[in-house]
């Protein structure tokens, strides 16, 4: 069984946009970081980058500056991928996003590491699963997606494996919280995962309309900052749909040929969202107009807060 208070210092397996990031965030969190890459030049880069970052986030009382030495000392930059895999019970990989480099890498990495060691991909496009397939002991493959910047965002999708250990799993989700970030665990490989998927939906819309001549680009951006960049940092996606009201979703979803079972079930049920204080969230016996307060209070917040950058209002 790993316990967190054992693990003293991890691995991050390539430099780059990622990897110099995530290492700077273990190395926040007071882990020893061993940094790999191939080429000295990329750590040296990485390591300028990672006291930049540092020098923003004090600017914004996210890390004192009399801490930064002490981090920068805690991360190790090596080009030996064999020596700094000894001993370490946590590698994260973030090299670049192709399939036979991944593959080349698990199969040292499985030579190389302690064979308890958890194995962690940033992938969210390949299915690391089925690349490394036929590596020893693959309970312990699992990803760890995180978004760019690292160091900033806050969300980190873990993804485990058909074989990936129960145990893996809540060893990652309870370090991740331990190193301040916020952890969501979805069941099973899919391309995307939750994030990356739904944004290619909205990379695909746009580029419909910019192909069509539409819109332009400088339109596109507008429309959505000045809207859905206002509502979903508030209400998400999902919860939207409460606010639409899920009766006004059943009769869009039937006027365009079918009604996902989901929407049957709770218009069925009178579950029609912020109007009746139950759709796809239970708002726990509040009034429409409680929540309809509360949310106007959030909007006009955000929306303050966009007004004062030039660029919100230049666009």
């Amino acid at each position: 069984m790993r316990e967190i208070e054992d693990l003293k210092s991890v691995l991050i397996i390539g430099a780059g946009t990622m990897g110099h990031s995530i290492a700077q965030v273990y190395a926040q969190a007071g882990f020893e970081v061993d940094l790999v890459d191939t080429h000295q030049k990329k750590l040296n880069h990485a390591l300028d980058l990672i006291k930049s970052n540092l020098a923003v986030l004090a600017e914004f009382d996210r890390v004192q500056n009399d801490e930064i030495p002490a981090i920068i000392e805690r991360i190790h930059p090596k080009t030996d991928l064999k020596e700094a895999s000894e001993e370490k019970m946590l590698v994260v990989e973030a090299v670049n996003e192709n399939p036979d480099l991944k593959k080349q890498l698990f199969d040292q990495l499985s030579e190389f590491c302690l064979e308890n060691a958890i194995l962690a991909s940033n992938t969210s496009t390949l299915d690391i699963f089925s690349i490394i397939r036929g590596i020893k002991n693959v309970h312990r493959i699992i990803a760890h997606h995180w978004f760019a910047p690292p160091h900033i965002i806050p969300l980190v999708e873990v993804v485990p494996g058909r074989k990936t250990s129960h145990e893996t799993v809540e060893f990652s989700v309870n370090l991740l919280k331990r190193i301040g970030k916020e952890p969501i665990v979805i069941d099973k490989f899919l391309p995307g995962y939750i994030v990356n998927r739904i944004q290619t939906a909205l990379y695909g819309a746009m580029y419909e309309l910019l192909a069509r001549n539409i819109a332009t680009p400088e339109q596109i951006d507008l429309a959505i900052r000045t809207t859905l960049g206002i509502r979903l940092p508030i209400v998400g996606i999902a919860q939207s749909q409460d606010f639409t009201g899920l009766d006004l979703v059943y009769d869009i979803q039937k006027s365009k040929g079918g009604v996902l079972p989901l929407i049957q079930e709770k218009v069925d049920a009178n579950q029609l969202g912020v109007k009746t204080g139950k759709g796809l969230f239970d708002y726990h016996g509040k009034s429409e107009e409680e929540i309809l307060k509360k949310r106007d209070i959030l909007y006009l917040k955000q929306l303050e807060f966009l007004e004062k950058n030039t660029e919100f209002k230049l666009i």
